[in-house]
């Protein structure tokens, strides 16, 4: 039996959105500042902008391709790809405390990319590779962010 329904494109829009708003309201309950001295509320009211505004894109294109869908295509669950990025969470936060960023990088975006069937083992390694070098290059070397590339032990 076929039953028509809204995307799931419509939800996830509508959840951004949601969040989009709850950050906007609260960082302009903060001091806005101005483009050349922003202030403390000046970051989360602009991405929660951004985000009401791509949720709402998001949203109408999701009412726009109503998808027909089976009850058995709707009932199947997508474990795999659960459980990977699970998975990938949690090996972040053990390899970042005690391996360092590059390994729990590395880990994370291989975990996850492994919960999609159509990524292969090298696919994977390739772009958790490619994040490494991004991870670097944006958090070690421009942000100086103070998480040790490679480190053994508890830090």
């Amino acid at each position: 039996m076929k039953k028509r329904e809204i995307n799931k494109d419509y939800y996830g829009g509508a959840l951004m959105i949601l969040i989009g708003l709850g950050a906007t309201f609260e960082g302009a309950s903060y001091h806005l500042g101005t483009l050349i001295r922003t202030g403390p509320g000046f970051f989360p009211t602009a991405i929660g902008i951004l985000l009401v505004v791509t949720g709402a894109i998001i949203a109408i294109e999701g009412i726009n391709r109503a998808n027909v869908i089976t009850a058995e295509a709707r009932a199947q669950a997508e474990w795999r790809g659960w459980l990977c990025i699970l998975g990938g969470i949690v090996a972040f936060i053990v390899l970042g405390k005690y391996t360092g960023l590059l390994p729990a990088t590395f880990a994370v975006v291989f975990i996850s990319a492994l919960g999609d069937n159509q990524n292969t083992v090298k696919a994977a390694a390739l772009l958790a590779s490619a994040m490494c070098v991004i991870a670097i290059v944006v958090f070690w070397w421009m942000l100086q962010l103070q998480f040790p590339l490679l480190t053994w032990g508890q830090s």
